[in-house]
Formats: C-alpha cells, structure tokens, sequence
C-alpha cells in the first residue's frame, strides 16, 4: 500500500539529513566565505536538488536492492559497480570518522577533563568498543532511541534561532569582501556533508503515492525547509559571534551560551552528542555489512564474512569497521574527513546521475511507469556539471586519496577475479 505522501517524504528527507554536521559546519563556512557563507548553502540545496532526483529516477527503473550500487552496476556494469560498491563504504567510514570527532569534541566541552589529545583517544576508543559490542551481540538501534535523536537535535536548533534572532549585531552580518567562485566552491565542498544522505529517504519508492508528482514536490519542500534552517542557523551563530565564529569548536553552543546563557550552551551540546551518538550507533550497524559483503563476495577474505555463532552477527567485519573508523577518527580533525567523505560522495553521486541518465536511454524500467525527471535529460547533465565544478577545488593530496582508492580497488577486483568465477 502506498501511504507516503509529499509531506510524509518531505519530513523524511529532513529526518535522514540534518545531522550532527551543522553543529560544527557554521564555524567552518565562516572561515571560509565570512558573512557571505549563505551562498554555499544554496549551492548545496540546488546540487542536491538536482542530484536527488537523478537518484529517484534511477531508483525507479531498477527493483534490486543496493541503492546506487545496484543502480550504477545495472547501466555500466559490474567493475564500475564494485566501485560505486567501494565508494558508498568509503563515504560511510569516512563520514562516521568525521562525526566521531564533533562527538569527541561535544563531550569534551561538557567535560573539560576529556578534552584533550590523550582523553579524547581514550573516549574513542571506549565508543567504539561498547558500540562493537552492542552491535556484536545483535542489540539494534531502536525506534525511541531514533526519536529521541530527531528531537534532541532539532528542538535545540529551532530554540536557539527563535531567540537568537532577537540577538543578532547588523554589523556582524555585512560583508567585507565580496566572495570568489573558487572560496564558494570550496565552501560548498565541506558543507555538502550538511546536505548528503537524502537519497537513503529514497530508497522506499514502492511506498510513495503518485511518484511522479510526490518525489519532486517533497524534493523541493524539503530542501527549502532544510536550507531555510541551515541559513537561519548561520545567521544567528554569524550575528551573534561575528568574527570569532570562523575559529569555534562548537560554534551553535558559543552561540546559544552568547543568547540563552550557560544552560543554553549545555542544552546545545547535549543535542549534539545524542544525536551525533544516534548516528555513529546507527552507522557502526549498518556499515559493516559492506565489508561483510565484501568478503562473502570474495572480494576480501572469508574470514571477514564470519557470523558469529552464539548472535549470528557479522562479528569480524564489525571489529574490523569500528578499528578502522576509530584510527581515523583519533588521527584526523573534522573538516580533513569531511572533505575526503565529501569527495568520495560526489564521485558517486555524479556515477549514479550518469546511471540516471544511461537507464532512461536504456528503456525497460523496473516498474510500468517510472519516474522521469524534469525537462528531459538535462537534469542529469546539469548535476555533473555542478558536482565538476565542486571538484575543481579538491586539492592535489585530496585527489591522490581517492586516486589511491580507485586504484587498490581495481587491483583487488582484478586480482579476486579468478577466485570469484570458481565460487560462483
């Protein structure tokens, strides 16, 4: 029965893409464009626009699971596939890193003796084993947990604008150089991490009421609502901060501190860690399964797709993920992992518009009438055309990582090509 409508998907959209990013984010898009940062959060609400509906499109004509690996490997085959594969588990790790830090960093400004290098290491590691073990043992993230996250970050968002509205200094919010296109597209680069994760809110498409009238409809209400809040957001840490915003750890609770006093900062950052704890719990479920996939695939060992025999959970690949998301995690600051997920998501993401685009030309849609996006296939080409430009300011290191992937992914596909033919 299809039950969703446009603004039951619209509120999904919103749900699955703020999250624990826009606790930090202002401070950086501060530092990078000063007043002018707004710009980048409408540049990021248009590519990701356009981006969602190629993912709509796709996900209409293809009825397998997988997402944009299934959508990607139906158009162009499994070796481009396998890498789309490799970058969904990349973005994932990369993004749960990145999180992990403004969670280290949260708990540090609650806590002042945990924040510092060797504490913060300790905090990590501590994390990721409890949440290895819960996941070990089969225990999953439960309904009221999700809605206690939903509430805890929204609620403290939506307090801190509607009085820090009333606090704003006009001088604070003038511009003092006009912004370049490369320090926008810069900008933009980071903050999509604020924007990403819509396309999971579309996978249940069989759920969805008219779809060609719902999806883009929901689209568009909910990157207005999302970008009306991230703009609001900016604006108050922006006038309320000025200039010193750009270099805040936790700029939303200097923010609230600033307008709401000390409670208004405590209740900013016990939003931040539980919804950032919503979500590292969240991910360390769900993305170990791609390197279980992985393995039981031959792609990596065996080994790796073990079950445990007592919880029947993929234990391995669970160990092997949280180790990995923890050095990371412990090793790098927030905007390096940003950007690497970032870069690892665009790549994708202009994979699956090209998908989108190569299913259309194909014909034989999964379902009787799938959906088509607007103004035929320009919507596709003009989403590669902005996630190009985006890419343009990627730095020659950012470039090599995600060459370096590329390139090990390859070699593994080519290398476990055999093995994979005798075990099919």
């Amino acid at each position: 029965m299809r039950a969703v409508g446009v603004w039951g998907l619209a509120a999904s959209i919103v749900n699955v893409t703020v999250g624990g990013g826009i606790f930090r984010l202002p401070a950086a898009a501060a530092a990078a464009l000063g007043a002018g940062a707004p710009i980048a959060y409408v540049v990021c609400a248009a590519a990701m626009g356009l981006i969602a509906l190629c993912f709509a499109e796709a996900g209409s004509r293809v009825d397998m699971t997988g997402g944009p690996y299934a959508y990607v490997e139906v158009a162009f085959g499994p070796f481009v596939g396998f890498l789309a594969g490799v970058h969904v588990w990349l973005l994932g790790t990369l993004a749960v890193a990145a999180v992990a830090t403004i969670f280290a960093d949260s708990i540090g400004a609650l806590a002042p003796a945990l924040d510092g290098a060797a504490p913060r290491a300790l905090f990590l590691v501590t994390i990721f084993l409890l949440l290895s073990g819960v996941n070990i043992r089969g225990i999953r993230q439960g309904v009221l947990l999700n809605g206690v996250a939903t509430v805890a970050k929204l609620l403290p968002l939506l307090l801190l604008i509607g009085v820090g509205m009333f606090c704003l200094q006009p001088a604070n919010l003038a511009w003092t150089e006009r912004p370049t296109p490369g320090s926008v597209a810069r900008a933009s680069i980071l903050l999509i991490f604020a924007f990403s994760g819509i396309e999971s809110a579309l996978v249940p498409s069989g759920e969805i009421k008219e779809v060609r009238k719902t999806v883009p409809r929901a689209i568009f209400l909910a990157m207005t609502l999302i970008t009306g809040l991230y703009l609001a957001l900016q604006m108050v840490a922006q006038g309320v901060l000025g200039g010193g915003l750009g270099s805040q750890r936790a700029p939303l609770a200097e923010a609230a501190a600033r307008v709401l006093g000390p409670s208004g900062r405590t209740l900013l950052l016990v939003g931040a860690t539980v919804s950032m704890f919503g979500y590292v719990s969240g991910m360390t479920l769900a993305v170990p399964r791609a390197l279980y996939a992985f393995g039981r695939d031959g792609f990596l060992p065996r080994q790796v797709a073990a079950i445990h025999p007592r919880f029947r959970t993929p234990y391995v690949a669970i160990v092997l993920q949280s180790a990995i998301v923890c050095s990371l995690a412990i090793t790098n600051g927030f905007e390096r992992l940003a950007i690497l997920a970032n870069l690892a998501t665009l790549l994708l993401y202009g994979t699956c518009c090209l998908a989108a685009w190569r299913l259309r030309r194909l014909g034989d849609p999964a379902s009787g009438s799938p959906l088509q996006a607007p103004v035929a296939g320009l919507v596709p080409f003009t989403a590669c055309a902005v996630i190009l430009w985006l890419l343009t300011s990627v730095t020659r290191q950012e470039w090599m990582v995600a060459a370096g992937v590329i390139l090990v992914a390859s070699l593994l596909f080519l290398a476990t090509r055999g093995r994979r033919k005798r075990d099919a």
